[in-house]
Formats: structure tokens, C-alpha cells, sequence
């Protein structure tokens, strides 16, 4: 099972973009020198919890820095952009990064985004995404002229050619095809995995659901790969969870609950924003837990594994034999204010050298058999 970092920090809104950029950095940078595998970085425009607007930016800063790890979009949000645009920035990002890249994307989940880009009916964010994706693949399939006309972008290279000169090219990924592309999904039975399934994309299953939704995503995902004709593996299969691991049980659950606990503000900013919107099933331990039942204590019981590290290894195969083969632990990053800086990077630690190697173990006897 490889390891991962997926960037949801939700940072307090009074902290500055300087201090979470610096705090997120050293994350990558951290996870580099543990020897985790990836790093997923979000892209939101209009949320100081979430600050970042340009997740390859950011990124880019970090490759002279790193030499193994491998950075993903988590997301790039496609109806929030032209895809001529992302077209060419994710080109060049593959490049930088000499392939150390998986283009990541969605439908965004942000709804101050969903207004700002005029956005917010979700069977409309759904058809952008795919009109999107498939005027990106064939930009780097071609050369010019190019002409598209969608739905939603109609633009083109028709006229400005000249191949002596190089104009009017658009650039391609550096490798045939482009990056691995992933997709975020967090639905039950979502119909995104199926497309992604159909398209030869990777699931990302969020974070926020519930361990029985996410294995719909396995048994969809599956279904969707045999009808087009392939084996599923779940190696193309990423799932993110809350993590904490500490020296005992007893330390663990302190620090998780603790007053200051970083997860303790996580939980109780999304039952705040879920519960505007009402959405508050999304964080509901159980699908029949009725509103007035859900507290935080409860989301962050339920959400969050924790512990010692022969606890949380417990936790994680028990996880994994519940929802199914996925390849790729994504750990979902909370923000560092106080405190928490130390727990993270000590749990981080835990987990590369004595968690994982007992949940590999595991998985390689599973495999075996």
C-alpha cells in the first residue's frame, strides 16, 4: 500500500496565506524526507480556510526541493476554468516535474466558488466537467487547428499557424497522453466513479464518507471497469481518512479531542458549514442519526482513526477489509496552529515507520494468498 498526503487543512480563518503557504510547504517537504509516495494540494478562490487559488503554482515552488515524492492536483475544480487554460498549465507542470505528476479534478465543492463562477446547479458543474476533460485530451492529442465547440467553451487555433515559426501550437504533457488523471468522488454508488471507470481514471474517495459509502465506490468502480472490459485494480484507487497517531491509545485520544485539537476545529467547521446548507447527512456516523443527535464529538469519533500504532494498523486493515482493495492511503492534513504542529509531525512519523510496515505486511499475506 503506497502513502499519501491529501491537503484539506481548513486553517483558521484568521490565519494569513503566508503562514498556511509556509505551513503546507513544510508538510511536502516533511512527507518527502519520510518517504511518502504523494501529495495532494486543493485549489480553492474564495475561502481564507482553504487559501490556495493555484494548487500548480504553489506545487511548482516545491520540485527543486524534493526528488521522489509525487505531486497531485487535489483538485483542479474544471467548470472554474477555461480548459485551454488548464490545458496548458497542466502540460508544463508535467514537464517541471519531469512526470511527477497526477492531474487530479472534480466538480468543486466550495459554494462561494460554485457563485463566483456561475456554477452552482451540480448536473451543469457534471457536463463542464466532462466537455472540459475531453477538449484537454484532445488538445494534447493534436496539433492546429484547433476547433471546439461545446456546451459551455466554444474557442479554436483556426487562422494564427505557422509551423515554421511554431505558432498557434499548444503545448503537450510530457508524456504521451498526458499525466494519470484521478477524480474526487464522495457520493454513494457515485455516478463519477463509474465515469471514471469508463475513462481509465483513478477514484479518490473523500475523506468526509462514511465507510459504507466508500465501499460503493470499490463495487461501483468495479462494475464499471468490467463493462469496459478490463480488470479493476485497486491499485488505481485512493482513499482519504483522518489520522493520528500517537505513543498510547490514552495520548491519542486526548490529543484528538482535545479543546485546541486541530480535529476538533476541522469537525466543527464543517458541521457549521453543512449544517447551513443543509447537508449535515455528509457527516453523520449513521445514515439514520437524526440532526438533533449529531454532535461533534461524535463526527470526530467516527471519522477519525486513532491511536497507538498497533491501534491504528488495526483500524486501517479492518478499514480497508470493509471497503474494499484500495491502494493508496491518503492522509487528510489539518491545520498546525498551536500544538497540533507537533502531534502532526510526530504522527506522521508513526505512521511511516510503525504503522505502515505492519499494514503491508498484511496486505502483501492478503495478496499472497
Amino acid at each position: 500500500m503506497r502513502l499519501g498526503l491529501f491537503m484539506m487543512p481548513l486553517h483558521p480563518p484568521t490565519r494569513t496565506l503566508t503562514d498556511t503557504m509556509a505551513e503546507t510547504a513544510e508538510k511536502v517537504l516533511l512527507a518527502e524526507r519520510l518517504g511518502f509516495d504523494e501529495v495532494f494540494v486543493g485549489e480553492h478562490f474564495s475561502a481564507t480556510t482553504e487559501p490556495i487559488p493555484s494548487p500548480l503554482m504553489f506545487m511548482a515552488s516545491l520540485i527543486p526541493q524534493t526528488s521522489r515524492i509525487t505531486f497531485g492536483t487535489g483538485v483542479i475544480n474544471l467548470p472554474n476554468r477555461h480548459p485551454a487554460v488548464i490545458a496548458a498549465e497542466v502540460a508544463q507542470f508535467d514537464h517541471m516535474s519531469q512526470g511527477r505528476f497526477l492531474f487530479g479534478i472534480g466538480t468543486g465543492s466550495l459554494p462561494s466558488d460554485y457563485e463566483l463562477f456561475d456554477v452552482a446547479d451540480v448536473a451543469k458543474r457534471n457536463r463542464m466537467l466532462i466537455e472540459s476533460m475531453d477538449m484537454i485530451t484532445r488538445i494534447w492529442a493534436q496539433d492546429p487547428p484547433y476547433e471546439f465547440d461545446g456546451e459551455f467553451w466554444k474557442f479554436g487555433i483556426r487562422k494564427a499557424i505557422s509551423r515554421e515559426l511554431g505558432i498557434g501550437f499548444m503545448p503537450k504533457p510530457l508524456r504521451p497522453g498526458g499525466p494519470p488523471v484521478v477524480v474526487a468522488v464522495s457520493s454513494p454508488n457515485s455516478s463519477t466513479v463509474r465515469v471514471a471507470a469508463e475513462r481509465g481514471w483513478g477514484p479518490i474517495s473523500s475523506p468526509l464518507a462514511r465507510a459504507d459509502v466508500v465501499a460503493t465506490h470499490w463495487n461501483t468502480y468495479s462494475a464499471g471497469c468490467a463493462e469496459a472490459g478490463r480488470a479493476a485494480s485497486g491499485d488505481d484507487w485512493r482513499v482519504a481518512s483522518y489520522v493520528l497517531v500517537a505513543g498510547s491509545d490514552a495520548e491519542a485520544r486526548e490529543r484528538v479531542f482535545a479543546p485546541d485539537s486541530a480535529y476538533r476545529y476541522t469537525f466543527g467547521y464543517l458541521y457549521e458549514v453543512l449544517k447551513r446548507s443543509g447537508r449535515l447527512a455528509n457527516l453523520k456516523p449513521r445514515p439514520d442519526m437524526r440532526d438533533e443527535e449529531l454532535t461533534v464529538d461524535a463526527i470526530v469519533e467516527a471519522r477519525v482513526l486513532y491511536g497507538s500504532p498497533e491501534t491504528v494498523a488495526s483500524k486501517l486493515i479492518a478499514f480497508r477489509e470493509r471497503v474494499g482493495p484500495f491502494g493508496t492511503l491518503l492522509v487528510t492534513g489539518v491545520d498546525w496552529g498551536g500544538r497540533n504542529a507537533a502531534w502532526g509531525r510526530e504522527s506522521m512519523r508513526r505512521l511511516v515507520e510503525e504503522v505502515m510496515p505492519a499494514v503491508r505486511r498484511h496486505t502483501a499475506t492478503q495478496a499472497a494468498e
